[in-house]
């Protein structure tokens, strides 16, 4: 097994410790939570702090991130030129719809969320960039599964179909036949298999080789997403309208 370097590990157990839980610590609780030395984790935060991966707060001597993680994240996700092409689209889209708007990549035998807009409402909401759902259960999961073949081995070598609600479709032969029926209708759908009460709607981003490149889709309560246990026609039209022209922006074509 190759060595790792232990001053790369050690910095990167900071910058998680303080991407979770409180938005700032103190020297003493980063030391205890990472099982270092006080001098050690006062070393480490001085080099990172040098580097802007993280900043002292001068009243309260606490640290927090630092502005160049956010940087480098939005670098990562702009090298997407999907996620470029798709703001104005995901925008009108939640706008539309009513709905929060998603966009999403294969990654990792996931979905990564790239972009993510508010539902357009006054209520409170997290933004959901950088979070990875599950291939299986989530309409942004099944269509990438249905229409990239990389990511159809990802979920079928995996062999598990975990039950996250009551309503997830955990048998393979079951699953595969969901995805039969997103290929011939060209969209796919999650009525409370990720989330209890929550349903999504999404559809596949082609590229100008006609390859799938990403999904997009909105996400929101069921009793709104649908009318007597029928998904509304107006919001399945909306997102693969969206859909139909992120892919014409990429040189999809007409289709």
């Amino acid at each position: 097994m190759a060595r790792t370097i232990q001053s790369l590990e050690r910095a990167a157990a900071v910058l998680r410790l303080l991407a979770g839980g409180e938005r700032r610590l103190g020297l003493s609780d980063i030391a205890s939570a990472i099982g270092l030395a006080k001098a050690t984790t006062h070393g480490l935060l001085r080099t990172l702090q040098q580097e802007g991966f993280v900043e002292q707060d001068t009243a309260s001597g606490k640290y927090q991130l630092g502005a160049e993680l956010l940087r480098l994240g939005n670098s990562y996700l702009d090298v997407h030129e999907l996620r470029a092409r798709a703001l104005v689209w995901t925008d009108d889209l939640a706008r539309s719809s009513g709905e929060s708007a998603y966009l999403g990549v294969l990654h990792q035998q996931g979905v990564l969320i790239v972009h993510h807009v508010f539902r357009p409402d006054d209520s409170r909401q997290v933004l959901e960039v950088g979070a990875m759902q599950p291939l299986h259960s989530t309409a942004l999961g099944k269509v990438l599964a249905a229409f990239d073949p990389v990511a159809h081995n990802e979920v079928m070598e995996a062999g598990e179909f975990p039950a996250i609600t009551e309503l997830t479709v955990t048998d393979p032969a079951e699953f595969e036949k969901g995805l039969e029926e997103t290929r011939s209708r060209g969209w796919a759908s999650d009525l409370g298999e990720t989330w209890e009460g929550v349903a999504s709607i999404a559809a596949p981003i082609l590229d100008r080789r006609r390859m799938p490149v990403g999904a997009v889709g909105i996400t929101g309560a069921v009793e709104r997403m649908q009318a007597g246990g029928t998904l509304h026609p107006r919001l399945v039209a909306a997102v693969r309208d969206c859909a139909r022209s992120v892919s014409r922006d990429l040189g999809a074509g007409r289709f």
